[in-house]
């Protein structure tokens, strides 16, 4: 299991993003399980993002807003980012 990032978890952009895409994922009636097995990232992964413990990489956001038949701008404004 990924740890937390010591420096950017809990940081209001990265827990408005990860809300964003649990809802998102949860709207599209997808498990996490099934969710990161779209994606191609670990299930521990996803839900360490979706609890804004992770600062993601922009290849793996373009890969959750593409699972989640959006933009990654789309995303974003969803987030409030």
């Amino acid at each position: 299991m990924a740890k937390p990032s010591p420096s950017y978890s809990g940081l209001q952009e990265l827990v408005s993003l990860g809300l964003a895409i649990k809802e998102l994922r949860l709207k599209a009636n997808l498990s996490q399980e099934a969710f990161a097995d779209e994606v191609g990232i670990d299930r521990s992964y996803i839900g360490g993002i979706e609890r804004g413990e992770h600062n993601v990489a922009l290849i793996n956001l373009i890969k959750i807003a593409s699972a989640l038949n959006m933009t990654l701008a789309q995303l974003a404004q969803k987030a409030k980012l």
